[in-house]
């Protein structure tokens, strides 16, 4: 049986299966809940893009891009300033525990790097947090590379978008 996978907007109609979605518990100090995403999101409106993962009907995962952010901006008036650094990538991932490892969390990543190249642009730019636990080699063997730059306590990873 082959089953379709999507992206859906965030409704009334699927909040409770989108909050309701769960990482495994030894993951769940490494990637914020879903219910903190969708209130980052409703903060941020211009930038945050949340999306539930879908196999079929079922909800597997919860994705959220952002769009167009100024990294460089350091007074946080959003105006740019001399020296803008706009990034577009993954703010959060978040694949339930009992669908890791079907190929659900590459799709986010190719969903996101799409609409960045939709939208114009080049690097898919994204934050992980280091150690064998966390989702590290993940995102290297899908290509990104480390720049080096820290946010907090995790590492900035960017994919380069041809």
């Amino acid at each position: 049986m082959t089953t379709v996978l999507r992206l859906a907007k965030i409704t009334p109609d699927n909040f409770d299966a989108a909050i309701g979605l769960k990482v495994r518990p030894d993951q769940e100090h490494l990637v914020a809940p879903v219910v903190k995403s969708l209130a980052e999101a409703y903060v941020h409106p211009e930038t945050a893009w949340p999306r539930l993962i879908l196999d079929g009907d079922r909800p597997v995962g919860f994705l959220m891009a952002f769009f167009d952010i100024d990294f460089a901006d350091g007074d946080g008036d959003g105006d740019g300033g001399e020296g803008a650094d706009l990034r577009s990538g993954l703010w959060r991932l978040n694949i339930a525990a009992g669908e890791q490892g079907r190929g659900y969390g590459r799709f986010a990543v190719e969903s996101v790097a799409a609409e960045i190249r939709r939208r114009g642009g080049t690097r898919l730019t994204t934050t992980w947090h280091p150690g064998g636990e966390g989702p590290e080699q993940f995102y290297l063997g899908l290509g990104f590379r480390l720049t080096g730059e820290t946010s907090g306590d995790q590492r900035v990873g960017e994919l380069e978008l041809a």
